[in-house]
């Protein structure tokens, strides 16, 4: 039986295999070229696999761990574009750990596996099992360049990893010894018929709710558990950052939106309590990330504290489908626009990033000045993506809070709304910092900045969707709804 259902798993085992083959190619080919090569191919055939299952009706394996439908594979396909586009932006970045390479992609795909099973678990144990899986594998990486710098971000994001999975730990336990189940489905008959009064009488199925919200926080980098994010960011290898900024946060959203959707969904007040928990952190969340990050003077630094305020953003679609009386598609699909809107926008902007300081070998946003005229297309790709952020047209950040905001608006949000577009404003100042910089402030020296073609490649891919979702963006949304239709919402 449970042999059957390994093809459940086929996008995850293959990726396992060719990380295994880029371990074992490093150890007997002096070519290091090779590897990259094999780990894009590696996410590639997963993403092949993902795609065949796409249209099969949902599906449970392994005891009811694991579940097959639109929503997890949607996710995985996310999770491997990104290890892709970041492997092709690291052509050249890896001679910073030229020794390394092997164990670089290789951990890099386990990380990615970790999170694959992370959004498709359906059990506490799976879950918790496979967000160790890639937690552990990012702390490696997040190391990778062993310097002061990078270790000493490795080693806080570790401790403070430790202790958001010990308090998630204790709030799966909280749930289980009130419910005596670790399903998402078991929890969700259990808690479907309860009414309001029981939750007075014995509150420890709203503790262990708070605890698994503050356990995913840090996953999310929600306030005020993102202290370790700008530190984090500077500190790791810039192409592990764009890694981080977004696969890492897909998978986090997508794992916890399942858990209060699946778990928690009803009764009415219940799904009510958790959508106000989270619009009070979305506030908090999108107003501390946009007010800190005016201040920074390193472009990581102000993209770790721009992701902060983007996840308040994401948290106004989860809140609304927390706050749904009656669900409609924007409402439900609109937190999985958005994120691949993010994901996109963001990666391109880091790769551009690489690109500019693997060159001028220097974070500082002052460094940047003049770039337009030492590398007109970087300068142009990078201002697509910091306005794709900001969320102006015609690009895909844009669309993505028009219709995060409309779900919102739909559901009596309408105060949120306002605070997002009011942060949004406020974000329009430290983007259009860096863009100032590039385009109306003389260069530091004449010298031109060129990028590497999987460079350009990854580039091309990223701007070109940003324009082309933030024009026609009629199919990304009838791909989100078909996904988020999944949850059962």
């Amino acid at each position: 039986m449970v042999t059957e259902q390994i093809r459940y798993i086929a996008p995850e085992i293959s990726l396992l295999c060719f990380a295994l083959a880029v371990i074992l190619v490093d150890l007997f080919v002096k070519q290091k070229k090779v590897l990259p090569v094999i780990a894009v191919v590696g996410a590639l055939v997963a993403a092949v696999f993902t795609i065949i299952m796409f249209g099969n009706p949902a599906g449970e394996a392994f005891y009811k761990m694991i579940t097959v439908d639109q929503f997890g594979m949607f996710f995985k396909l996310l999770i491997l574009a990104a290890v892709v586009l970041v492997i092709l932006a690291s052509n050249k970045y890896v001679l910073n750990f030229a020794n390394f390479q092997g164990e670089y992609y290789a951990v890099l795909m386990l990380s990615a596996i970790g999170l694959m099973l992370l959004v498709s678990s359906i059990n506490f144990i799976s879950i918790y099992v496979s967000l160790e899986l890639s937690s552990i594998s990012l702390y490696a990486l997040v190391s990778f360049l062993k310097n002061k710098t990078s270790s000493e971000a490795g080693l806080k994001y570790l401790i403070l990893g430790a202790v958001a999975s010990a308090i998630l730990l204790y709030g799966m336990a909280f749930i289980f010894g009130l419910t005596g189940n670790t399903c998402l489905t078991c929890i969700a008959e259990y808690t479907k018929g309860m009414p309001v009064e029981s939750l007075a009488a014995s509150p420890v199925l709203l503790i262990g709710l708070v605890l698994i919200i503050v356990g995913f926080g840090f996953k999310i980098a929600s306030v005020p558990f993102q202290m370790w994010v700008p530190d984090v960011y500077e500190g790791a290898p810039t192409t592990i950052t764009a890694y981080l900024s977004v696969a890492s946060k897909a998978a986090g959203f997508a794992v916890i939106a399942r858990i209060l959707m699946t778990a928690f969904g009803m009764p009415a007040w219940l799904h009510t309590d958790w959508g106000v928990i989270i619009a009070v952190l979305a506030v908090l969340t999108m107003t501390v990330g946009n007010i800190v990050a005016i201040w920074q003077t390193n472009i990581k630094r102000l993209l770790g504290y721009s992701s902060i305020a983007q996840a308040g953003y994401l948290m106004v679609g989860l809140a609304a489908m927390g706050m749904a009386a009656k669900p409609d598609a924007v409402t439900n699909s609109g937190l999985l626009f958005f994120l691949l809107s993010y994901t996109l926008t963001n990666l391109g902007a880091f790769i551009a990033i690489i690109a500019i300081s693997n060159k001028i070998n220097s974070d500082n946003i002052d460094d940047y000045a003049g770039m337009a005229k030492r590398s007109p297309l970087l300068a142009v790709a990078l201002t697509l993506c910091l306005v794709s952020l900001t969320g102006l047209p015609p690009t895909a950040g844009l669309i993505a809070k028009i219709y995060i905001f409309t779900g919102a608006v739909n559901q009596g949000l309408l105060w949120l709304v306002i605070i997002a577009v009011i942060n949004s404003v406020i974000s329009a100042f430290y983007y259009f910092k860096v863009v100032k910089a590039m385009w109306m402030t003389e260069p530091k020296s004449e010298e031109k900045v060129t990028a590497s073609w999987p460079e350009w490649l990854a580039l091309a891919f990223c701007c070109v969707l940003v324009v082309v979702i933030g024009v026609v963006p009629g199919i990304f949304i009838n791909f989100t709804q078909a996904a988020s239709k999944m949850l059962g919402i």
